[in-house]
């Protein structure tokens, strides 16, 4: 068994630092280190450990065989001692350390940022880091306390709690609704000129219902614009490129100003809901508790 006496164990963080930011600059702007104390540190470290970490070139560093191993192990052991201060912690209403925070691009910029803003002033001892984009990621790979998920979830060993409902409604640019005509009725939707969203399981595939109860499924035909983020869904619905079916939170900015026009609005979208999905615990951090309180309270 390795004697840890020998092996100064705040290098670890240093080392983490290094491999998640690709660079001894970077890692040392995340520390608040310079670039020579980072490379110091990873010197000592290597010495300590007793083998090589990194290879370095002038471009770039790279994980040898050990060091991947090595990094794997000291990610989650730094990940195991901020839960185990969080658990001592336990009652007290002062979240600390780093809350790390995924979320679609969309709902993170509009939702997601003010509400960590907000928290970061309520509470001066959390930093925050958010991660933006619309595919699913790996929270134990990617080192994230929390991500907000919305729609159906898929089938996990995660744990989740429900922070709100999702409204969606299907929408054109006015050029697009003059160039095109209004649809009368959801059957008249499906030959128009479409904007899919391709992380979607169906992206081109919805039901509508109207107030009598009344459903229709509807499979858009022509898909003239797919892409893998919503931001870029609008901009091509703003720009006149097609019907898209978007979240309320997204458009009504753009609804309100008359630069998206809603269709069929005697029809609705099924709600979906939005969830902040965390690894399984025994003891949720409570740095996550309040973050999802206060999202929970954004979303209502």
């Amino acid at each position: 068994m390795a004697d840890l006496s020998t092996i100064n164990l705040n290098r670890l963080i240093t080392f983490v630092a290094v491999v998640e930011s690709g660079s001894l600059t970077a890692a040392g702007e995340r520390l608040g280190l310079a670039k020579s104390m980072v490379s110091k540190h990873m010197q000592l470290l290597e010495t300590e450990v007793g083998v090589s970490l990194l290879l370095r070139s002038t471009r770039k560093l790279a994980l040898t065989e050990a060091g991947r191993a090595f990094y794997e192990a000291s990610r989650q052991l730094l990940r195991q001692a901020e839960q185990a201060i969080e658990q001592a912690r336990t009652g007290r209403d002062i979240p600390q350390g780093t809350l790390r925070v995924a979320a679609p691009i969309d709902y993170g910029v509009m939702v997601v940022a003010p509400v960590l803003t907000q928290l970061r002033e309520r509470y001066p001892a959390l930093k925050v880091e958010l991660v933006c984009g619309d595919s699913l990621i790996d929270l134990i790979a990617e080192g994230i306390d929390v991500t907000v998920r919305l729609g159906k979830l898929a089938d996990s060993g995660y744990m989740a709690a429900r922070v709100g409902g999702m409204v969606r409604l299907l929408v054109a640019s006015p050029e697009f609704v003059a160039r095109h005509g209004m649809p009368a009725n959801p059957q008249a939707l499906a030959p128009l000129p479409c904007i899919a969203l391709t992380v979607l399981r169906q992206p081109a595939t919805f039901t509508l219902e109207d107030g009598a109860g009344n459903h229709s499924e509807v499979r858009m035909q022509n898909i003239v614009f797919s892409t893998n983020t919503a931001y870029a869904c609008r901009a091509a619905a703003l720009a006149g490129g097609g019907v898209l079916r978007a979240t309320w939170f997204s458009v009504r900015e753009d609804v309100a100003a008359g630069r998206l026009v809603r269709l069929l609005p005697e029809w609705s979208l099924p709600e979906g809901d939005i969830h902040a999905v965390f690894p399984a615990s025994p003891h949720l951090p409570q740095k996550v508790r309040v973050f999802i309180d206060a999202l929970k309270a954004a979303a209502g």
